[in-house]
């Protein structure tokens, strides 16, 4: 059961109210609509809430959370603020979303997300801007593919996402049929655009090929890679099952992430390079180790 939220500023008393009562019992005690409040918004506050339960065990591995709505009534938020907070987590690998079933906790990793060289400050500004046109773009490529898509392009979805599960299993090439996956969906459309904006692009919008940290982590990132074909398969099933708003949840999602935990390496690689410029020392142009590393 939710507990009090008195003394909260993200919540009025009368929210509280509802919360303790709307709460689902699934929840449990660890639940608790008690986000602190902080100057970076009301997102951050919930990211923080929910990952100290998750990091505290009092959200263990594979619980599921609560709905968007339950959160939302939980912490007196809007629905944007819980989907920005729950991207956020999903960036830094402490939940995973499965569209149409839930959002669970994931077994803590070591070294959180991964981790991006100053050196690469500049390399990671230009893949966060493909990765913004590709959200606004592949979101709706997804949509309409779902509604447009014939058999045999189904089946060629099918056949690079089998190549993609295979070449991680045998540490072979993951990028051709990644790219492959992305393309057949830009195809599947009808609308030639949409493919030829994809190919001008090439295979340079997968964001490992771009950075070094990325490409390092892949020769030992099989657990990523099959988390990140976890979510292809999300976009595949709503596609086959012909789903277009499910399809561009599971598209935006799956890129989203991507986003989200290339710019938290970003933002630590920034601070990194201040607080050596500021003792003197020169920021490393090298490459750095990885222990996660983003998803497309």
């Amino acid at each position: 059961m939710v507990q009090s939220t008195a003394g909260n500023p993200l919540m009025s008393d009368e929210a509280a109210e509802t919360a303790a009562s709307a709460a689902p019992a699934a929840a449990g005690a660890a639940f608790v609509g008690r986000p602190r409040p902080r100057a970076r918004g009301l997102a951050h506050g919930l990211v923080d809430d929910l990952g100290e339960k998750i990091r505290s065990q009092s959200l263990r591995p594979g619980d599921k959370l609560p709905t968007e709505s339950a959160i939302m009534q939980a912490y007196g938020v809007s629905r944007t603020v819980v989907r920005e907070a729950l991207s956020k987590l999903q960036a830094g690998g402490l939940v995973e979303t499965l569209h149409g079933v839930g959002t669970f906790v994931l077994q803590p990793r070591p070294g959180g997300v991964f981790r991006l060289d100053p050196g690469e400050i500049a390399a990671s500004v230009d893949v966060l801007a493909v990765l913004e046109l590709r959200i606004s773009l592949e979101t709706e490529s997804a949509g309409l593919a779902a509604s447009r898509r014939t058999d045999e392009q189904l089946v060629a979805m099918r056949q690079a996402l089998d190549d993609f599960e295979h070449n991680v299993t045998v540490a072979g090439d993951t990028v051709a049929p990644d790219f492959r996956f992305h393309l057949q969906i830009a195809q599947s459309t009808g609308n030639p655009y949409f493919a030829d904006i994809m190919r001008h692009l090439g295979t340079t919008i997968i964001p490992r090929t771009r950075i070094s940290a990325i490409r390092t982590h892949e020769g030992g990132g099989a657990p990523y890679l099959s988390r990140v074909n976890r979510e292809h398969e999300e976009i595949y099933a709503a596609i086959a099952r012909r789903d277009p708003e499910s399809a561009r949840a599971a598209m935006r999602i799956h890129l989203t992430n991507s986003r989200e935990r290339l710019r938290m390496a970003q933002e630590a690689a920034q601070q990194k390079a201040k607080a050596e410029a500021s003792v003197g020392m020169p920021a490393a142009a090298g490459t750095a180790s990885s222990d996660n590393s983003p998803s497309r």
